[in-house]
């Protein structure tokens, strides 16, 4: 049958786009369907502020009148200014049968798309960005994804390296038992200790509303502490105006927190309870019954996922990160959370990863960014 990717153009083709994976993972008992209506906002021109720094196109590859393959292509504003002199654009939200041919075409239609403006490297994939679901899975295939996180088959991998696209970077994803204090070394609880005694750290917890306040200095902390990582973007006011809005949906005043010293915010630690377990009840859909198991997430949810711990640079020295590691295994004894994962780690930040390490932790996924030239 003939091959033809086209630019998405209509509603019917955004809900083609949309339905493309459940179709192809539904029966996969590890894939956790997103809810429909978020996909269409996060979508759209209009909601999701990467659209205020970045473009994108949107591909759907057909055979004899049926989706087979999805692909965006995008190019960040906020990425080229942070990497001046690469050239990159990135392509994401990859799904696609077991069909070389189909990938190989998106691929082409995305690299093709980046060309005529300019770009000499293409990325991916993320969701627009990296702070979005990135990477394609490489291990951990039989684990749930936690929020934030994608779910491929083992084919994905190969039909990407089938295609010519090279390794960049992986992102590991490591499993912490945080209601065992036994498996964690006890440097770290010396230096938890010191964080207030000897540097006069302290830990608060954030509100809702104070939420937005923080979240300023969440993106001070993140765009000085991510600053010379691989990838890095800095988060802008409208990124920080879109997250606070999502992190409502999953706020617990437990698990936020800021660390001060002389009432200054120093570190800001955003764990979230994992929504997936929720979202794998409802089924992509808020009717019938979707709302009503939102409605009782908080007895659903056993799990965490840490997905920022950041410091600022000149207060690395100080404990602060021991101290709030510490305080999620003081959490763990009382509230439902008993584990969770840590991450995305960039295989190059050995010092995450021996801190990983030292509480215990093991690696349970990685996922794997790619590259080719355009």
């Amino acid at each position: 049958m003939s091959l033809e990717i086209r630019a998405v153009a209509s509603h019917r083709e955004i809900r083609e786009f949309i339905e493309l994976p459940f179709r192809l993972h539904s029966t996969s008992p590890q894939w956790v369907p997103p809810l429909r209506l978020e996909r269409r906002f996060f979508l759209s021109r209009k909601h999701n502020a990467f659209f205020t720094h970045g473009d994108a196109r949107l591909f759907l590859a057909w055979r004899d009148g049926r989706a087979v393959g999805r692909i965006s292509a995008q190019v960040n504003l906020a990425y080229d200014g942070q990497h001046p002199d690469e050239s990159t654009g990135m392509f994401g939200f990859l799904e696609v049968e077991d069909d070389p041919d189909a990938l190989r075409g998106l691929l082409e239609a995305a690299a093709g798309w980046l060309r005529a403006r300019g770009r000499t490297r293409m990325l991916g994939p993320m969701d627009f960005t990296m702070n979005d679901e990135s990477g394609i899975l490489i291990e951990g295939f039989d684990r749930e994804p936690m929020v934030r996180q994608p779910w491929h088959p083992p084919y994905y991998q190969r039909l990407v390296e089938d295609a010519g696209l090279a390794k960049a970077m992986d992102l590991y994803m490591w499993e912490l038992s945080i209601a065992d204090r036994s498996s964690v070394r006890p440097i770290l609880f010396r230096l938890a200790e010191e964080a207030e005694t000897k540097h006069g750290v302290t830990l608060r917890k954030m509100t809702r509303r104070s939420l937005r306040r923080d979240l300023d200095a969440f993106g001070d902390i993140y765009n000085a502490a991510w600053a010379e990582n691989w990838d890095f973007v800095p988060f802008t006011k409208a990124d920080l105006d879109a997250y606070a809005q999502e992190l409502q949906l999953v706020f617990d005043s437990d698990w936020f927190m800021v660390a001060e010293k002389d009432g200054e915010p120093i570190a800001v630690n955003i764990t979230i309870p994992d929504i997936n377990q929720v979202l794998k009840r409802m089924n992509g859909r808020l009717l019938p019954l979707g709302w009503w198991h939102y409605l009782r997430r908080r007895r659903i949810m056993d799990r965490v996922r840490v997905g920022f711990l950041g410091v600022k640079p000149e207060f690395q020295h100080t404990g602060v990160a021991a101290q709030m590691y510490i305080e999620q295994f003081n959490l763990a004894e009382r509230t439902p959370y008993t584990w969770g994962e840590m991450g995305w780690i960039l295989e190059t930040n050995h010092a995450m990863n021996r801190g990983m390490e030292a509480m215990g932790g093991r690696i349970v996924k990685r996922y794997r960014v790619y590259e080719r030239p355009v």
